[in-house]
């Protein structure tokens, strides 16, 4: 097995000598883990990118006048989507591991930390999460960015994600707590003429809402208000803390009142009835899957719901949610699911003759890719290597210690592999990780900005 210098600094200085719009880059010999359901796995296959654009995949492709990178012995996978991210709480990271209910998380940083943040520490905390995914693997990333206190907020939470330079989802909220200035959502106008003109740009703008009013009032819930505000600026919604009765009861008002369908996502959906299921299914309504989060906080029923958003027809997407109480990275994500189900199939079928119904490694990995990009209205855009769409991607060492030998592709992505396996990664066809590390990032300017954020967040009382 010949096992290649992929992604040697000589090759990244030759990519980097052409402008952008006019590169071209072959990637060769890889096991090419395409996730686009007519392409399948292809075994040495070839990937060209022209650009930002996939513009083909197969075998012994023509390279032409394309920068040949050697990628032997690796796998290339589509970037990973994470569908919904608190990003701007990235400096509380693992603050409180042991929470072990929703009311100790909101009290701790939704009525505390966050009512100090300056739009200094939103750009901080935002700009670390996003750094964080890119280097391990997601090229998309949700920020459910519920701490808009101010313009000045919101922008530096979307100026952390352009410059970054992640495809990142701005998912726009007013805060639980504390003195805000109320610009929300009227500000969301601003916020799509200011920085999402184009169709064709790396940021995309959502509403982001919460289910009901329990937690913070009726001003941040989904419902026929919000839902105007979104149709009149052509925005997706995104919506959290979907779980339970209550948030049972509104589905069902939704789905009567016409405000459910492809372009919504509830996130969590925990302990729903079969009715909102059914809702749910027959309108094309997106689910958002937070599987550690679930798990470990206990949210509702605890149990991730992918078995009833596959009954409904849906194929949900994943998602981190919390940093101050959970990992980061979406292996964590895919494993967890993976293993919480299977349990559950056996576990349910056991001592009868039924056979488990359980989950793949292809599922979950469909879900962390193909599915989260449908999730977050991109599916046009990104989550499998298709001709046509961009060129967000991963190259995954399959020759290293705790990969090799390669015998399942996909396994190997989601059982085997993290952070350290990936070589590099692609957004927009821009390389962003190279040679295992994350490029652009002066680490200690970096750290220095981070725990002087830390330090006046705790330190601050709270508003």
């Amino acid at each position: 097995m010949h096992v290649n210098d992929t992604t040697s600094a000589a090759v990244l200085e030759q990519l980097r000598r052409r402008p952008a719009a006019e590169r071209r880059v072959l990637f060769r010999g890889a096991t090419l883990v395409t996730m686009d359901p007519d392409l399948g796995v292809i075994d040495h296959g070839d990937l060209l990118v022209e650009g930002d654009t996939i513009t083909a995949v197969g075998t012994d492709l023509s390279a032409g006048d394309a920068v040949v990178v050697d990628v032997t012995g690796s796998i290339l996978s589509p970037g990973f989507v994470d569908t919904h991210r608190h990003a701007w709480e990235a400096q509380l990271r693992r603050i409180m591991p042991d929470v072990d209910d929703l009311g100790g998380y909101v009290m701790s940083t939704l009525a505390g930390y966050a009512t100090v943040y300056r739009p200094e520490d939103m750009y901080t905390g935002t700009k670390l999460a996003a750094l964080t995914a890119i280097d391990s693997g997601i090229t998309t990333m949700l920020d459910f960015s519920h701490n808009s206190r101010s313009r000045a907020h919101s922008d530096a939470a979307v100026e952390a994600l352009r410059d970054t330079g992640i495809r990142g989802v701005h998912a726009s909220m007013g805060p639980h707590f504390g003195d805000w200035d109320g610009q929300w959502p009227g500000d969301l106008a601003r916020l799509r003429n200011q920085y999402f003109s184009s169709d064709d740009q790396l940021l995309t703008l959502r509403l982001a809402a919460l289910a009901t009013d329990e937690v913070a009032g009726p001003a941040l819930a989904y419902g026929p208000r919000l839902a105007r505000v979104a149709d009149d600026l052509g925005l997706g919604v995104s919506v959290d803390a979907v779980f339970g009765a209550t948030s049972s009861e509104a589905i069902a008002r939704w789905a009567e009142d016409g405000l459910l369908g492809p372009d919504v996502t509830l996130i969590h959906a925990t302990g729903l009835t079969p009715k909102a299921w059914k809702a749910m299914g027959e309108t094309g309504t997106t689910v958002a899957l937070a599987p550690t989060s679930d798990a470990q906080i206990g949210l509702e029923t605890a149990v991730p719901a992918v078995d009833e958003a596959l009954a409904a027809g849906i194929r949900p997407g994943l998602s981190i949610d919390v940093e101050v109480a959970l990992a980061g990275d979406m292996f964590t994500q895919m494993r967890a699911l993976h293993t919480i189900q299977r349990m559950r199939a056996v576990n349910a079928t056991y001592g009868t003759d039924e056979a488990p119904r359980r989950i793949t490694t292809r599922d979950v990995l469909d879900f962390a890719t193909l599915q989260g990009a449908r999730t977050n209205g991109l599916v046009g855009v990104t989550g499998s290597l298709t001709p046509g769409k961009k060129a967000d991607l991963l190259v995954i060492g399959a020759e290293d210690i705790n990969n090799m030998p390669l015998n399942d592709p996909i396994g190997t992505v989601v059982l085997g592999s993290d952070a350290r396996n990936i070589t590099a990664v692609l957004v927009d066809g821009e390389p962003r990780k190279w040679d295992g590390r994350v490029l652009g990032v002066d680490l200690a300017a970096l750290r220095d900005e981070v725990h002087a954020s830390r330090a006046h967040v705790l330190y601050t009382p709270a508003a």
